[in-house]
């Protein structure tokens, strides 16, 4: 930033408290503007605390929110079946699901179920776990203590649930490390906890739909939960594809056609979602700029 030319002070990174330093931060008059990533729980209660603060202010602070996300791949019966499988094991469970935009959700048509079931659970209990010093483990923990309980305690209500059935993984230990193998469960009510609620953990939900009612699910699938960050189509019918893309056009913000639904990359490609999961403001893209 010095080599651009920016002078010193203009940023800063002050560690701390984070209740104490935004309550600081929030109370005083020059404050002008908040760009945050985080959960939604979070965001939502900073924007409480600048409301209840606006008098206070010079101006009105320009807010910028990336928050949850509650994602999802559609899989269409005329969908390649190795790529819809291969995409949603690595959007699923890569940084073992502790990402914004990982895929928590998966709608599969009957038709496809048997063969696509197979290969989604064989290549999931391939997947090797260990310490990230070893490059060729794929997964490696969960991030602390509060994150595995949360996560087990989402694979323990699908394992006394009689709407769900474990049908990969479901096995974890914190007696090395915060290790839990990634989780694929099958479930019959498309309205269940696993899939209304932000996991953020190696746990991916299936709902299996007739071919029929392809139109009936995209409605399924904007309903169930508030959030708005990404989702994905796989579709080899081009009609098919044009169609969900355009009926699920507010549930994702960043929205992929026969790509994982974590596509974009930091830096390359704008990102960001609406309704629960942030003001949609694209960072990562020169539009962000203009909020400011």
């Amino acid at each position: 930033m010095r080599e651009a030319g920016v002078p010193d002070g203009v940023m800063q990174f002050v560690p701390g408290d984070a209740a104490a330093m935004t309550k600081q931060v929030f109370e005083h008059p020059e404050f002008a503007s908040l760009h945050f990533t985080g959960s939604t729980h979070v965001f939502k209660n900073m924007w409480k605390q600048i409301a209840e603060n606006i008098d206070r202010y010079k101006s009105y602070p320009r807010i910028v929110g990336e928050t949850g996300g509650k994602n999802y791949h559609l899989v269409h019966s005329s969908a390649n079946m190795d790529n819809a499988v291969n995409g949603t094991i690595r959007g699923a469970f890569e940084f073992q699901g502790q990402k914004c935009s990982a895929c928590s959700r998966l709608y599969v048509p009957k038709s496809m179920w048997s063969e696509f079931r197979e290969k989604l659970v064989a290549g999931t209990e391939s997947i090797k776990m260990g310490p990230i010093t070893d490059p060729t483990n794929f997964m490696g923990p969960v991030i602390n203590q509060a994150a595995y309980d949360k996560i087990t305690g989402y694979i323990e209500v699908a394992r006394s649930s009689s709407d769900c059935e474990i049908i990969a993984g479901g096995k974890y230990s914190d007696k090395d490390g915060y290790y839990i193998r990634p989780t694929i469960v099958l479930t019959s009510d498309p309205y269940c906890k696993l899939m209304k609620e932000e996991i953020f953990g190696p746990v991916l939900t299936v709902y299996v739909y007739d071919d029929a009612e392809f139109d009936s699910i995209i409605n399924t699938i904007s309903e169930t939960t508030p959030y708005g960050l990404t989702g994905a189509v796989f579709a080899e019918d081009r009609m098919a594809a044009v169609h969900a893309s355009t009926r699920l056009l507010h549930t994702a913000g960043n929205f992929y056609i026969n790509d994982k639904c974590t596509g974009a990359v930091v830096g390359q490609q704008p990102f960001g979602g609406s309704r629960a999961s942030g003001t949609n403001d694209k960072p990562g893209s020169p539009s962000l700029l203009q909020r400011f």
